[in-house]
């Protein structure tokens, strides 16, 4: 399955998406380790936080794409805010007033911030980023996170040299101008900077493959890039300036191992930290040594349709292939399968069910009540596609299409934990018993970077995907679901869906009421047109060796103000 987050980084975003109001914390499950009879923290010492495939190297906020480099971001980088555990949006490194008519935010910085290589950090590294993003030449995903900027659309599509919305006042003050209203502007808004000087002179189209972001990193964070070995190992060592002080241990290894050795790894004290899966979870729990802290992810397994393509030239989608059009085929497949059966089996039951991709804590969550919940039902998937038309003419077994041709789908998954392969024959075996011929593309699971690869470039080979998106608190679908959303993987849209995420964010939505209403729309809508099939809500597990102090989780991530972990050398 693909996990590809957005959301820890960029505030309270996501990869997602959006926003940060409103979630209910008493689903919000936070641990905290530490030594209750150590009175003052120990300074000093390494530790190893391990990762369970190798990682791309993309170490810049503007330009990362997984889980993979979004961990050693966590250590190396800082947003402009800060998010509470309740997941409010709250200053940080800047400050902010907003003007009475919500277009307009003075952003004013802390001085005395310092970069990696020792500039001091000003609004123009800010602004460079919001400027790197909204440039012609940027292909990253990003660029929903400075459209809302005044000018940011004449700037990127090159009919000016600047973006009009932007204005610096002094080195610590800069103002933006929004386009429009927008209920979660601020948490929309990039809060990454970016060291204009160690970027002068490089052009954005090559910015990704720059020596900045694949070989020296420069970050504002608490530790810093000393050596990077490519996607297995990334030392990082304690940044004596870090502007709240320099952080407790010497450094930090982040390094990659295999996720099935994670017990032993554990167990012989090689790696000190990590995201553990959930087929080692009983295991990991006999580990005397070993603290295991669960919390809610802000994430959903989905199972993706390709209704098309991106059009790279119009920077849009193009919903052109036709094999999933009819949405009864979508619906039935919804029901053939066996969710909960599914994730009690492969998953621990570390998960629940899901029908939309508002997380069910969110105020904004529909009460299942008012929509379809697809419950497993191979008689009502059969009887809906016999409706369609999908139907067995020559006693194969599997049903030919409406024109009585050939009817085979391609699925792709990705390889993760022990149970993987097993998991994804039941769920192909859930299809063929209702009669569709769905076989593995290519015969096997692929890794997360070739994976993530045929998604995202609309590889004519995939036609069904299974996912994962990691989620912010705000309901604003902005980013994955729009005709304009690169990260729209399953291209689907509609006028409709347009309409509805755009009322969301929009003036009459600063009623918390109104907005609640056309969330429950939109969800109805995507219920009903199933352009994927959502399959849980997940649960994250983080093992962590009781000899590192102050861990915490949350719903947002497991890597929370690591200058602050210590560690308790044994007697």
């Amino acid at each position: 399955m693909m996990k590809r987050r957005y959301c820890g980084l960029v505030l309270a975003m996501a990869l997602m998406l959006s926003a940060c109001s409103g979630i209910g914390s008493e689903r919000l499950s936070y641990g905290v380790l530490s030594n209750k009879e150590a009175e003052v923290p120990a300074a000093g010492g390494t530790i190893t936080y391990g990762y369970s495939s190798p990682f791309q190297g993309l170490f810049e906020p503007a330009f990362y794409e997984g889980e993979d480099d979004y961990q050693v971001l966590e250590f190396i980088t800082e947003a402009m805010f800060r998010v509470k555990d309740d997941l409010t949006t709250v200053p940080g490194i800047a400050s902010w007033q907003e003007s009475d008519d919500h277009t307009v935010f003075t952003f004013r910085i802390r001085p005395g911030v310092r970069w990696h290589n020792g500039d001091e950090l000003t609004v123009e590294d800010w602004k460079f980023a919001l400027e790197t993003i909204a440039s012609p030449e940027y292909t990253g995903s990003r660029y929903y996170s400075v459209e809302m900027i005044s000018g940011a659309e004449a700037y990127h599509k090159g009919k000016a040299k600047e973006i009009s919305g932007i204005k610096v006042i002094d080195p610590y003050t800069l103002r933006i101008t929004m386009n429009s209203v927008r209920v979660n502007a601020l948490d929309n808004l990039w809060p990454y900077p970016m060291n204009k000087r160690v970027y002068s002179g490089i052009a954005v189209k090559d910015m990704p493959d720059s020596d900045p972001v694949r070989k020296h990193p420069i970050g504002i964070g608490p530790f810093e890039v000393t050596n990077i070995q490519p996607g297995q190992l990334v030392e990082m060592k304690a940044f004596e300036d870090y502007y709240q002080g320099k952080p407790l241990l010497d450094g930090v290894k982040y390094k990659v191992f295999d996720d099935k050795e994670i017990v032993n790894l554990l167990d012989e004290n090689v790696i000190d930290m990590a995201t553990a899966p959930r087929d080692a979870y009983a295991s990991l729990k006999q580990l005397d040594q070993v603290n295991i802290l669960q919390s809610p992810e802000l994430s959903y397994e989905y199972i993706g349709f390709k209704f098309g393509s991106w059009d790279h030239e119009a920077q849009k989608i193009v919903m052109d292939n036709p094999k999933f059009a009819d949405k009864r085929l979508r619906q039935a497949m919804y029901y053939a399968l066996d969710r909960e059966g599914i994730i009690n089996q492969y998953s621990y039951g570390l998960g629940s069910l899901i029908e939309t991709p508002v997380p069910s804590s969110s105020w904004a969550k529909i009460p299942d009540s008012e929509i379809n919940t697809y419950p497993y039902s191979p008689e009502r998937a059969k009887a809906l596609l016999n409706e369609a038309g999908y139907v067995d003419r020559d006693g194969d077994g599997f049903r030919e299409d409406p024109k009585g041709a050939p009817f085979v789908i391609h699925y792709d998954a990705m390889t993760g934990s022990t149970t993987a392969e097993a998991r994804t024959r039941a769920i192909l075996q859930n299809w063929r018993d209702v009669g569709l011929d769905v076989r593995l593309n290519g015969g096997q699971l692929k890794d997360l970077n070739t994976f993530y690869e045929a998604v995202e470039n609309d590889d004519p080979s995939v036609e069904l995907f299974n996912g994962v998106w990691g989620l912010a608190s705000d309901p604003d679908p902005s980013g994955l679901w729009r005709e304009i959303d690169l990260w729209n993987y399953p291209r689907f849209s509609s006028k409709r869906n347009e309409e509805l995420i755009r009322e969301g964010v929009g003036i009459k939505s600063y009623d918390k009421e109104h907005r609640k209403q056309v969330y429950y729309e939109w969800q109805k809508l995507v219920n009903d047109e199933v352009p994927m099939i959502f399959f849980a809500e997940r649960i994250n597990i983080t093992a962590v060796n009781k000899r590192l102090q102050n861990v915490k989780v949350n719903s947002m991530s497991n890597i929370i103000d690591p200058q602050t972990w210590w560690i308790q050398e044994e007697n």
